[in-house]
């Protein structure tokens, strides 16, 4: 800290759920905050923005699910009013629509996963294909978010997982390998076992209600993070855009004391990370700091997956029976989602034709395609899901790429994931790859890390109140006393329950 103030500086690098959350804390409590961003606007890859013409276009359409208790705790701190009601989806086929799912807190509530797995309505999957499922139950007791659990999990695929399992080949095929694709963004021979059950338990299997979602009603940049921006500014925080950070200055005692955006310095008495894979990776690629330290290094072997955010406008209305949409078995290695704007967004709720969203997940061989042959092969899937759309006109459209968008939750990569702290004293990180013990997921499992992170400079410089950080819900009593046998169990000897997957 700087001898002539005593008010502590952080730089915190990225303004997305987690370099918002951080900043938000921090200045709040008095901290001297400055927020760099390398985009136009905040908000990273959810920051929404207009296309030429004035229409509203976004990264992605992102849900808010019934976990994400810190969020919808901020948005009401916030006395913002954003979300849809909760939402009923579907699943399509190319043979059809395949899975109807209820809004599962408003059906009476059932021992976990009791509930999901009767409420749920499959159209064609046999009841057989479905009790498949049951001996996945122990895996899901034995991963306990420890640390010692992703390590062991880590290093089988999901898909191995589910076939020492045995689920059944139509049951992976037709549920488990499509949340994968739309979840981990990745089929399931790509993903970390430890990452697919994290993610299938905190969104589906935790609670009965967990599957439950609403959406913004509009472009989260509008609707959340314009007025959360204008806040952090009134509080006194700094948000500067276009700002990319290339290296950190570092002293001889172990610490960061400044950030080095080309030929800007900003001084430091802390930094927070707050930028995803593929930001942190740029980061370091161009920082003899970090370069110089082994967690960053080893953080260079992570990956991140390709998204195409499709959003198309039609002539006509067309009947789209639920809002919120999954698409699977139209390739093997893409899943997609399709989203009716007109149902959930204000914008478009009086607009005479039909606006829908089409995000495509692992869309490596869709990134290249030229935009109007992307528009044509878009209708042409919507049409084999909904007929209608085969005879409706496409009268603008917008194409989003995103190389490199999301995280890739392979296998062996956790070993690479980056703490929240690092071998430096007052640099730390946040976002939706740090590992974190509280256990939720996405959007909410950034923001909740920034919170971390704002605790860990609050910690260190004894300064201010720290934040309240709502765990997730505690397991059930049973799932709780499954996972109390499973572990004592297993500190009595590894005989009983081997683990099957090592060579």
């Amino acid at each position: 800290m700087s001898a002539e103030s005593s008010t502590p500086k952080i730089v915190v690098v990225g303004a997305g759920w987690a370099g918002l959350g951080a900043t938000y804390h921090l200045t709040q409590q008095g901290y001297d905050v400055t927020l760099l961003e390398a985009g136009p606007y905040p908000g990273g890859l959810v920051a929404g923005w207009k296309t030429a013409g004035g229409r509203s276009v976004e990264a992605g359409i992102h849900g808010f699910w019934y976990p994400y208790k810190n969020i919808f705790s901020l948005v009401k701190e916030l006395g913002l009013d954003p979300f849809t009601p909760w939402t009923r989806s579907c699943q399509y086929s190319p043979a059809g629509l395949e899975v109807e799912s209820p809004i599962f807190q408003d059906e009476p509530r059932l021992p976990t996963p009791l509930g999901t797995f009767l409420y749920t309505r499959f159209k064609r999957l046999p009841l057989v294909d479905r009790l498949s499922a049951l001996p996945l139950l122990y895996a899901v007791l034995d991963f306990d978010n420890s640390d010692e659990a992703w390590r062991r999990y880590d290093r089988v695929t999901a898909r191995e997982l589910f076939k020492q399992f045995g689920v059944s080949a139509r049951l992976y095929r037709d549920a488990f390998e499509p949340m994968l694709l739309v979840g981990l963004f990745a089929p399931g021979e790509q993903c970390s076992a430890a990452a697919a059950l994290g993610m299938l338990y905190y969104f589906i299997l935790a609670h009965q209600p967990d599957f439950d979602v609403v959406w913004c009603r509009g472009t989260v940049g509008e609707k959340i993070f314009r007025p959360w921006v204008e806040r952090l500014e009134k509080l006194g925080a700094k948000v500067l855009t276009n700002q990319r950070v290339t290296d950190l200055i570092v002293d001889s005692k172990n610490q960061a004391t400044g950030v080095v955006c080309g030929d800007k310095t900003f001084d430091a008495d802390a930094v927070i990370f707050a930028v995803g894979v593929t930001g942190m990776q740029k980061i370091i690629s161009s920082s003899p700091a970090l370069q110089s330290r082994q967690e960053f290094r080893d953080a260079m072997n992570l990956g991140a997956v390709d998204v195409l955010a499709v959003r198309l406008w039609f002539d006509k209305k067309i009947d789209i029976p639920l809002p919120s949409n999954a698409c699977f078995g139209f390739s093997s290695t893409t899943g997609w989602t399709f989203f009716d704007l007109n149902a959930l967004h204000d914008e478009f709720r009086a607009e005479p034709g039909t606006v829908v969203e089409a995000d495509f997940y692992h869309a490596n061989q869709l990134i290249p395609i030229k935009d109007e042959e992307i528009v044509s092969l878009v209708q042409r899937d919507l049409a084999t899901c909904i007929p209608a759309f085969r005879e409706a006109k496409v009268i603008d459209s917008s194409a989003i790429r995103l190389s490199r968008a999301v995280t890739h939750f392979a296998p062996g990569s956790y070993q690479y994931l980056l703490p929240a702290v690092t071998s430096y004293d007052n640099v730390f990180m946040s976002g939706d790859w740090v590992v974190t013990r509280h256990g939720s997921w996405s959007q909410e499992k950034a923001y909740v890390t920034g919170l971390e992170a704002a605790n860990l400079v609050i910690s260190r410089f004894g300064f201010g109140k720290k934040a309240a950080i709502i765990p997730v819900e505690a397991d059930e009593p049973h799932i709780q006393i499954g996972r109390k046998i499973n572990q004592f169990t297993r500190s009595l000897t590894k005989t009983f329950i081997p683990d099957f997957w090592l060579p």
